[in-house]
């Protein structure tokens, strides 16, 4: 197995790229599932089945609160403490996915160039591809020691 910069699967990393790695220390697996108003709590499902070692991204609270628009990105300090205290460090490799294939994993993807973090994947074809092929899941919540992270907004992502 190569672990060098050239073989990180930038944007998209693949579930066998990503199984071979699962115990890689660089590498953080973030569970980016999110559910329209009404429907549950992805957070529920999340701590009832989860790539190994994965944590769980909240779109709605990790977000800009002062507008009454959802989602909005949210301010850099805001985003490096949410994330550190999901044990991410902006040298980790961050590998998103979501419970759909890829319906919020983009976002959060996003979330974290416009954030400055450069080595961050989606997973193709996210948890229902990860399960089909019969790789292993975990269940609970993760308990990650909270990190430091350093935020370098990407200015020529969003103003």
């Amino acid at each position: 197995m190569t672990d060098t910069l050239d073989a990180f699967p930038y944007p998209l990393a693949s579930t066998a790229w990503l199984a071979e790695r699962l115990s890689a220390d660089d590498i953080r697996i973030v569970d980016a599932s999110w559910r329209m108003p009404g429907a549950g709590r992805a957070i529920d499902d999340h701590g009832q089945r989860r790539i190994p070692g994965a944590v769980f991204f909240d779109l709605d609270e990790i977000a800009d609160h002062t507008t009454d628009l959802p989602h909005m990105l949210p301010a850099p300090d805001v985003f490096a403490a949410a994330v550190g205290a999901l044990g991410i460090t902006a040298d980790d490799r961050v590998i998103i996915y979501d419970d759909a294939g890829i319906f919020s994993a983009a976002r959060v993807w996003w979330t974290f160039r416009a954030m400055g973090h450069e080595r961050v994947s989606v997973l193709d074809g996210g948890l229902p591809k990860w399960m089909k092929e019969g790789r292993p899941l975990d269940t609970g919540l993760a308990a990650p020691a909270p990190k430091t992270y350093a935020v370098q907004p990407a200015r020529t992502l969003a103003r």
